[in-house]
């Protein structure tokens, strides 16, 4: 009898233990995700961080094969990620995003808006009026228009949450980088009205604003070992960040843990002077 009760014993540890270690690092169980511009560096980061935490996410760019590549490298670690061609600048790829999300996993829950462009390196007097066309309508107003298209999923769901991803950029301006300093500052305003606007529909924003991290964006400050040193020296930081040092401060703003945080900017910079 005492051996049929420690052998029993034993199991139900060994079943509370699976279960355990299954839901552990879970806070985003079957929460449906959309991240932009999510095929490389802090999307990409962003996107896998939000899938080990439980979350199915589609991912996105504009180009088919980096969307074909990043589903792969995610699918083979075996995390629920499918993905979508999609242009934020053009109306109809905004609203296609919606549309398959919805078709595919029936809902949506997360939107972490991160596309961003700048094509201009130069005093900002010398900025065309194509420049600040192209930057200000993918870096801003792409992100309200498609807040705009993601609210209403997030109503019938009863809540959801919205992480745009600014810079530091928006409090400390980047030498020669005018028009796209601008727009990052104007994603911090944009955050606080979208969150005041959309706290009575159960709905979080919040803003995230990375400092100076590894990619192939910001790879200029960094691509010889002068440049790297002098950089680290002007923004007084012991070492220049990597995606994975963003991802899970979005997947915590966009668990339970963060449900009383909403129109805050959150500054992963190691340190460098970041306010305004």
């Amino acid at each position: 009898m005492q051996r049929a009760l420690l052998s029993a014993g034993r199991l139900a540890w060994s079943r509370f233990a699976r279960m355990s270690s299954t839901s552990a690092g879970r806070s985003l169980a079957e929460k449906v995700a959309l991240v932009t511009a999510s095929t490389e560096g802090i999307g990409l980061a962003i996107a896998r961080r939000l899938a080990q935490d439980g979350a199915h996410v589609l991912v996105s760019s504009r180009k088919q094969a980096n969307v074909d590549r990043a589903v792969a490298e995610l699918q083979a670690e075996n995390l629920s990620v499918s993905g979508l061609v999609c242009h934020v600048g053009k109306a109809e790829d905004r609203r296609r995003l919606m549309d398959v999300a919805v078709e595919r996993y029936g809902g949506i829950d997360i939107l972490v808006s991160n596309a961003a462009v700048n094509p201009f390196f130069g005093s900002m007097l010398d900025a065309t009026e194509e420049v600040w066309d192209k930057i200000l309508d993918i870096n801003v107003k792409a992100t309200a228009l498609l807040a705009n298209l993601v609210v209403p999923h997030m109503q019938k769901r009863g809540s959801g949450s919205i992480v745009i991803v600014a810079s530091v950029a928006g409090y400390m301006p980047f030498p020669s980088l005018g028009p796209y300093n601008v727009s990052k500052t104007a994603l911090l305003g944009l955050t606080r009205n979208l969150a005041n606007e959309l706290a009575p529909h159960n709905i979080r924003v919040n803003c995230l604003a990375p400092g100076l991290i590894r990619t192939k964006f910001s790879s200029p400050f960094w691509q010889d070992e002068n440049t790297e040193r002098r950089i680290l020296e002007t923004l007084r930081i012991k070492r220049i960040g990597v995606p994975s040092d963003c991802s899970g401060i979005v997947s915590f703003l966009c668990s339970a843990d963060a449900d009383y945080i909403t129109g805050e900017t959150v500054v992963v910079a190691g340190g460098a002077p970041a306010r305004l």
